[in-house]
Parts: C-alpha cells; structure tokens; sequence
C-alpha cells in the first residue's frame, strides 16, 4: 500500500511511495507526530538522479526487516534536495561540520524540534569498511534516545547554538576592484592543471562558473593567460568522457583528473551553465570546436529534457538497465523482437561500448575506425571491458563525413538501448539558467527555434510558477505547482534568464518580470543593514537557522546570482536601488575572490561587469525586423564587454528605459553604447559598434 509520499509532485519522493517505511514528507504534521509519539525523526535527504541514493532505498528502505525497525521507533521524512534547498542546506552544513564531509543520500536523526544529534550519509546493509550497518545505526540512535536523552539533548543543543554562529563573515559595503580580481585570477593560476584542463585533482567538476570569469577578465583587460585557461579547460572537458560525443550534453563530474570517467547523470544546470559557456567561448574566440558543442548542448536540452509544458526537466539518471549481449539474447517466434534489458540497472549502461557492440552495429572496418577515433579498447576505459566514447586524438579527423556518418549510426542504436530514468520535476531556478543559455546560443547562431524553446519556458515559468504578487514556486510537475516557496537563486536566476531574453528578443516584457522578482530579493531576501543576501525569505519556513551560503557549488550561489541580475536589470533601467544592492552583495566577493578563487566564479564575474560598466547598448531600427536593425543587434549580442545589456526595438519604442529618445541617424537604425554616465558617438556601422563592444 502505498505511503504519505504517493500525493507528492516529486519524482524522488514517488520513487520511494511504495517503500514498506511509512514516510512522511516535510512536514509541521511530522514533527508534531513525533513529539506525540515521544521518538526521533529520521531525515533522509537525496535526489532522484543520485546513483547511491538509490542502492541504499534497494538496500534498506525497500527491505522489510529495516522498515519495520524505522515505523517501530522514528517518525521517517524524506526530502527531495532538488525542492527544498533549504533543508538540505541547513542539515548538510551540520554534517559537514561534524564529520568533515557530506553528500547524498544524508541522513541525520532529529530531535521532534528539528535539532540534529547524529549524522551520516550512505550506510550499507551489513557492516563494511569501517561503517556500521543501517540497522546497527538505527539500534544505536534508538538506544541513546530512551537511555541517554539529556546527552542527546545537550548534543542537540550544542549543535544548533554552533551553527547560530556560523553566520557569514560578510566582506563590508567594498567593491571588489582590480586588486582583488588580479588576485583572484593568481589564485586560479596556482590551482590550475595545465596537462589536462580544470582546477584541482579528482574528482573533477566542470568550473563554469570561473571560465565566465576568466572569459570576462580576458575581455576587459586582454590577459592571455585566463583565456588559455578557459580554452584549454573547455577543449579537454569537450574532448573527454564528460561530454557526450554522440548525443551531446554534459555529465556531472568525472571520477578522474584526465575527464575520462563521467558520472553519467545529466543535470539540467550544468548543460545550461556550459552550453552558455562554450557559446561565450566561441564569441570570444571563434572555436569551431566551441560552437559545436555549444549547439549539441542545447539541442540535448531541447530534445532529451524538455517537458510536454515547455519546461526543462531537473536531470537524467546515472544508471539504466544494461542491455542484454546479443549472443544471449532470446530469439522469439522464429526471429521475432529480442528481449534488450538484463533488468539489471547499472551505472553508465546507456552511454558505454566494446568493441563487440561497435561491431554489431557497424562492421568491422568502419568499427576500427570509430574505437580508434573515441578510444574504445578491448580493456576498456571503464567497467567490464567497456569505453567512454571520448576525442583522444588531437590531430584532425582523416574523414569527417566518415566519422559523421559513424557518429549518427551509433546514437541511432543507442536509443534503442533501455533508456535512464528522467526526473521530469521542473526547477525554476534551473529553467531561468537554461532560459539564458537557449536564448543567447539561438541569437549569436541564428537558431530561432532554440530562442522560441526559451520563451516557451519562460512562458511557463510565468504562468504556473508565478503567483500575481510575483512570488516564485520553486517546482512543478506534469503542469502542476508544487507546494514550496521559490529561494534566492530561483528569484535571480529567473531574472537572469528573462533579462538575457528581453536582450535577445526585443521584448520587454521579460524585463520587467526580472523587475517584479528582483524587488522581492531587494524587499525580502536582503538584510537592511548589511546588504548581505539570506537563501530565503524574510516570511519563508522557519528552520533552525536561515541558510546563507555566497559561495558556487554545482551552480551559482543565490547570493552571486541576485549580484549579476541586480547589476543587469540596473543597468537596463537606471534604477539606483538595484545597483547599489548589487554593489553591496558583491562586497563578500572583495573578500572571498582572492582567496577561494574556485568557488566564486559567478560573483568575480559580476564583479568584471561591474568594473566594465556595465556597458549599456541601445539599439533602435525603424522596424524589429529591419535587416539592417537586426544586423547591429546581433552585432551587439556578440559584444565581449562583460555584462553588457541590449536594449532593441523601433523608434519611438517605450518597451525598455534605454530606448528613450535614442533617434535614427540620418534615418538608417543606430546603436547607442554607454557606460558610467558617459556615451560614445552613436553608430550605424556594425564593425564600428564591434570595436566599441571589445575593446
């Protein structure tokens, strides 16, 4: 019989509806049944796409036994981190604190009033390496609550007074300036990998974030060093078993330093992040290389993620059922349809090939070719003989209409294989990410259809995530609303995704809901006295403390994103508020960029803009669809001045502030750029407005 979580809009909760423990979702109701019951709560904390969440719900959660010690002795909730960040924000900083490291699944015992006493994360049905089982945890947590409750309390106690005091150390009303990004950038340098691309050792994420930054340090001051970084870290990222070579799109992380091993789930954010990345690599630089890989990401948005609704999905997972060998395939009826999946799910089976399944598909000669050209070996680069397709080979393709062909073959028999799972949940934060990332990438390479996926979503994102005070829900469903509030990176980075929407369309519409969400970061998410930037609202659930966290993880941090979209839309409108806020949050970036260079890249990237201007262009055509008009526009999307804002439509047009009397000169369209209260000469030369865009 199914639990609580069954009426949830969560794929990760449903994924755990039928599971004997008798789960409650986040809830006032949960905690109050187990203060009535006189137990702890158990908090289990994971995501659907996460490959060790699920081998502990096989493990333990599905497991009889197991559940029926959890529905004896604890009040179980399980929370999706994916829809409510705050939870697991607040827990993870306490694991973290306590044991030194965390990840997913997390599990943390509760007191009835939401105070944690013990911690973990994956533990195994028996006893192994070192960790105790589940069961023996549970037994322990259960012993301490009945006979040692006034340790456990004290415990409790101490735990929440010591994360009271972990308030962030805000970096004062400074800007950060030159001093600070030079030595942000000298700080990269040291971390960087010059063998393979990236910063650090394993594993290895990919660091979109601070390649925006290096691209716009390039930009600004012409270093040659920060661009080297970003092209060479997006050459190998591309280059390797991180990236897609058959259906494009990015992976997590890799397992290794040298981006061979991926693991293969496929989060909507980091294909947004790097799709506009590789976009942005390639106005820099012209890398054909850059551009492929910027259209291939988009298109596996388009293709693999989007919702019926016009919404992006949250993720792919990492496993799948692997696929039956062909020689152990079951025949039927005499050469009917083989039976494809073992019903085995294991990680990587829907991207991974041996030589035999190059064979099978393609023959033997045209097989030697594609295991020479992706690095398919008989031993194999990941499990059981089997390789991560990767472009080891530096040299140019002998026969690129060859590997094409090969390439399109391949993917046509991969579809065939048992596909990974898809979290259809839609995250509002991650939409406004890909929103920016569709819109740009269809503008600079003249794909309308990718721009109208960007508005379909934006379109969604008003119509079901919005309520009509502009307040966010942060998740929907099947074109249902979930039922939690919107935190600060989904109100900034919506606003980001409207606000490079407004740049590419000529709509202004999408600046001013950027204005609607970012006065409710101005109203509701800024403290008054600081400028500091809390993850949510002033009226938002109260937790055992208000998260607050400036620093890049997967995706920018809350905090830097509300920077980036005050210092836009201030810059689109003029408005003295947003930019001064946006000065004001950045002063943690004055303390923080020079120090932990690697996690706050989108922040020194404000932070550039910000040093740039940023620079305001206005474009004004007798018509929208003047090729001439269209021509600068574009020319004024391609500009590398960081941050700059495009504001574009008729003469005469009320749609954006910058337009305001901004004539034709001599009656041809005309572009407008200024910066810092100062305006160059209007233009009707694109090359001229290119000069002034890169310079």
């Amino acid at each position: 019989m199914p639990n609580r979580l069954a009426q949830e809009t969560s794929p990760y909760l449903l994924q755990h509806a039928d599971n004997p423990v008798d789960w409650w979702p986040w809830s006032r109701e949960a905690f109050e049944e187990a203060r009535r019951r006189d137990v702890p709560v158990l908090l289990s904390v994971g995501y659907s796409s996460c490959h060790w969440c699920h081998v502990m719900a096989h493990e333990s959660f599905e497991d009889r036994a197991t559940a029926d010690v959890m529905n004896a002795h604890f009040v179980s909730v399980k929370v999706d981190r994916e829809e409510r960040p705050d939870v697991d924000a607040v827990y993870m900083e306490a694991v973290q604190a306590a044991t030194g490291q965390g990840g997913w699944p997390m599990t943390v015992f509760l007191t009835p009033d939401a105070e944690p006493f013990y911690f973990g994360t994956y533990f195994p049905p028996a006893p192994r390496g070192g960790m105790p089982s589940f069961r023996q945890v549970l037994e322990g947590v259960r012993h301490a609550w009945t006979e040692r409750r006034e340790e456990v309390a004290d415990v409790a106690g101490k735990i929440v007074r010591d994360l009271a005091g972990r308030e962030v150390s805000f970096g004062g009303t400074e800007v950060p300036g030159e001093e600070e990004l030079a030595g942000a950038l000298l700080g990269l340098t040291r971390e960087y990998d010059p063998q393979r691309g990236g910063f650090g050792g394993a594993p290895k994420f990919p660091p979109s974030m601070v390649i925006e930054f290096l691209l716009r340090h390039h930009a600004r001051t012409g270093s040659e060093g920060a661009l080297q970084m970003a092209a060479d870290t997006c050459e190998r990222m591309a280059r390797g078993g991180l990236y897609d070579q058959l259906g494009g799109g990015f992976a997590r992380y890799s397992v290794d330093r040298d981006w061979t091993v991926p693991h293969f789930e496929k989060m909507l954010y980091d294909n947004a992040l790097l799709c506009r990345v590789y976009a942005h690599l390639w106005r820099s630089t012209g890398s054909e290389l850059a551009r492929r890989v910027a259209l291939e990401t988009a298109d596996f948005m388009v293709r693999e993620l989007r919702t019926e609704q016009g919404g992006f999905a949250s993720a792919l997972d990492a496993d799948s059922e692997q696929e039956v060998p062909r020689e152990a395939r079951p025949q039927q009826g005499g050469g009917g349809r083989r039976e494809g999946g073992t019903g085995r799910h294991v990680e990587g089976a829907y991207y991974v090939w041996t030589p035999a399944q190059l064979r099978e598909v393609l023959g033997e000669r045209d097989a030697e070719l594609a295991a020479r050209h992706f690095g398919v070996t008989e031993e194999g680069t990941f499990e059981e003989g089997a390789s991560v397709l990767r472009l080891p080979q530096r040299e140019g393709v002998v026969d690129a209409e060859r590997i094409d062909a090969i390439r399109r073959r391949l993917f046509e028999a991969r579809a065939g294989r048992p596909a990974p799972g898809r979290d259809d949940k839609v995250v509002a934060a991650w939409n406004g990410l890909a929103i920016a990332a569709l819109a740009e990438t269809g503008a600079y390479f003249d794909r309308p259809d990718l721009v109208e996926a960007a508005v379909a979503a934006a379109d969604l994102l008003v119509r079901l995530h919005l309520d009509d005070q502009a307040r966010l829900t942060r998740t929907s469903k099947d074109g249902r609303a979930g039922t939690n509030a919107g935190v600060l990176e989904d109100y900034a980075d919506v606003a980001e995704g409207f606000l490079a929407l407004a740049s590419v369309t000529g709509e202004g519409v999408w600046l001013e809901f950027a204005g609607f969400l970012l006065d409710h970061v101005l109203v509701r998410f800024t403290d008054e006295e600081s400028g500091a930037l809390y993850d949510t609202a002033a009226d938002a659930e109260r937790l055992i403390r208000r998260p607050q966290d400036p620093t890049d993880n997967a995706a920018p941090s809350g905090w830097t994103a509300a920077a980036g979209a005050l210092l836009g839309y201030a810059a689109q409108t003029g408005s003295e508020p947003h930019r001064t806020a946006a000065e004001r949050a950045l002063g943690v970036v004055k303390a923080l960029g020079p120090r932990v260079p690697r996690f706050i890249g989108w922040g020194l990237a404000a932070a550039e803009a910000r040093l740039d201007g940023p620079r305001e262009v206005a474009v004004v055509g007798p018509a929208l669809d003047d090729p001439a008009a269209r021509a600068l526009h574009r020319t004024a999307l391609l500009g590398t001045a960081p941050g700059a804002v495009v504001a574009y439509g008729a003469v005469g047009s009320d749609e954006f502030p910058l337009l305001a009397d901004r004539p034709l000169s001599g009656g041809a369209p005309t572009a407008y750029v200024c910066r810092n209260f100062t305006c160059d000469a209007p233009t009707t030369d694109p090359e001229r407005l290119r000069a002034t865009l890169t310079r």
